[in-house]
């Protein structure tokens, strides 16, 4: 696949504080990359530098294989976390104005307007000042001047800030269509469900080091611990259950129809024998394996991290 932005050895310093060190992340065409991390991790400075608002100290940056320069900011839409709206201003009038910054044409910028107001349910609010909106409507105006030239690349930073449920899932399913269009989006959020939901790739900063990027299933599946959960039905051989040595007992609850059970296997054994052993105990009707959220990857990875940086700086003290 090929990709829309990457950035290599990115490192930037403010004052005494270093807010990226040597962080590399490549994002493909077409996906929607996470960009996850703490408070204070880094993700804004990147985003930030993406956008050519600041520049890295060292590194380099590509837009479709080229060096990214000035020429590209219009390629870019940007939401940031902050929303920036003139509150004295009327709706339309200023997302009108805003559309043609971005040399979109007023005809085909009134129209593209058009369309996004009746889909977000907004029209009768055209003629309002931005000040007499909730913030989540202030939400939806700035959400569609982000995308209303539609820009190859997208940056939401947390999107979903201030929504209720329902509008959080509109605004989620247009997040969709756009990726299914062929925009590509860098999203950032702290909310690891929706990180699931929507991330075809992510990367997660932590301590200004970039400490995990990959695919999400593939992510998942790397912070595997073996752990089981298996029901059987009717009646089962407790003593064969306790016997066997290829597994731990993490959990054991006796219900209405059979029995259900954590188990966590022990290292080197096989998910087949397990199997095997447990066709001896009873009826299996069912048998998964765990496989981690991202928010438990995430607080293990960040926890790693901070753990292995705890004890170097004990080391040399």
């Amino acid at each position: 696949m090929m990709e829309l932005f990457k950035a290599e050895g990115v490192s930037k310093q403010y004052s005494n504080h270093l807010a990226l060190d040597d962080v590399s992340i490549s994002v493909e065409k077409g996906k929607i990359f996470g960009l996850l991390g703490p408070n204070g991790a880094g993700k804004t400075t990147l985003i930030r530098i993406i956008n050519q608002i600041t520049g890295p100290d060292s590194g380099s940056l590509f837009f479709e294989g080229k060096k990214l320069d000035p020429s590209h900011i219009s390629r870019i839409g940007y939401l940031p976390e902050e929303r920036g709206l003139y509150k004295k201003m009327k709706v339309g009038e200023q997302a009108l104005y805003l559309a043609q910054l971005k040399d979109l044409p007023k005809r085909e910028a009134m129209k593209r307007l058009k369309i996004w107001f009746e889909k977000f349910d907004i029209t009768a609010w055209w003629d309002k000042k931005v000040e007499e909106l909730s913030k989540g409507m202030q939400q939806k105006v700035q959400f569609i001047i982000t995308v209303l030239h539609k820009p190859d690349l997208l940056i939401f930073d947390e999107p979903f800030s201030g929504f209720d449920p329902i509008n959080a899932n509109l605004v989620k399913q247009e997040i969709l269509n756009l990726r299914n269009e062929g925009s590509t989006i860098i999203f950032s959020t702290h909310n690891m469900g929706s990180v699931e939901e929507l991330c075809d790739n992510i990367a997660l900063i932590n301590k200004s080091k970039n400490i995990l990027q990959g695919e999400i299933n593939e992510i998942r599946n790397k912070y595997k611990a073996n752990i089981f959960d298996i029901e059987f039905s009717g009646k089962i051989n407790l003593p064969q259950l306790t016997l066997s040595s290829s597994y731990e007992i993490l959990n054991h609850k006796e219900i209405d129809s059979g029995h259900k059970l954590t188990l966590k296997l022990i290292e080197n054994v096989k998910t087949n024998q397990l199997i095997s052993n447990l066709l001896d105990i009873g009826n299996i009707v069912s048998f998964n394996e765990q496989i981690p959220s991202m928010n438990d990857v995430f607080i293990k990875a960040v926890e790693e991290t901070n753990l292995k940086l705890k004890m170097e700086g004990n080391s040399h003290e």
